[in-house]
């Protein structure tokens, strides 16, 4: 995929960044479409609804439907797509490695020593599709990672995974 990735360049012991093994399922795509869908098309939905009763203001809204209508089929087609070519994860005994996003990417490493939680979370739209968000809290001021995307059992097991090598890792995650 000849991605950018940061250069490894870590020292004996530590975790650096890498490019994660695994892709998130392939249900994600229909997840992310849902998820524009849900946003975009009532966004698209008041505008159109605008343009048909608001006499005065169709010169400008007809505009607004016009753009709407395009980020939609991008939000629809182009993102769905390209999220599921860049999204990736991995666990180690060492570490959770996560690579995120679609106009800007972000690429995470977790040393197993920092996390402090680990929960399978599922939205509406998850449970639907069969999917589950896995969310590592690390001692980190940058937050938790998310893995979205994953098969809910996957998600399961690899929360009860990192959860007992957690467990074993001397000291208090700070």
């Amino acid at each position: 995929m000849g991605d950018l990735w940061p250069a490894a360049g870590a020292a004996q012991g530590t975790v650096s960044l890498r490019p994660p093994a695994h892709a998130v399922e392939r249900r994600a795509i229909a997840w992310w479409m849902l998820q524009s869908l849900l946003f975009g098309g009532a966004l698209l939905a008041v505008s159109v609804i605008g343009y048909l009763f608001w006499e005065g203001a169709r010169s400008w809204l007809g505009f607004v439907v016009v753009a709407v209508a395009v980020l939609l089929v991008v939000d629809l087609v182009v993102e769905p797509l390209w999220r599921y070519r860049v999204h990736r994860w991995e666990t180690s005994a060492e570490a959770v490695y996560a690579r995120t996003g679609w106009l800007v990417r972000e690429w995470r490493a977790a040393p197993l020593a920092r996390v402090q939680t680990v929960d399978a979370v599922q939205g509406p739209l998850e449970q639907l599709l069969g999917l589950s968000t896995l969310r590592v809290t690390t001692a980190s001021s940058r937050g938790a990672i998310d893995i979205g995307g994953l098969d809910r059992d996957t998600a399961v097991r690899v929360a009860e995974e990192l959860t007992r090598i957690a467990q074993l890792t001397p000291g208090d995650a700070t």
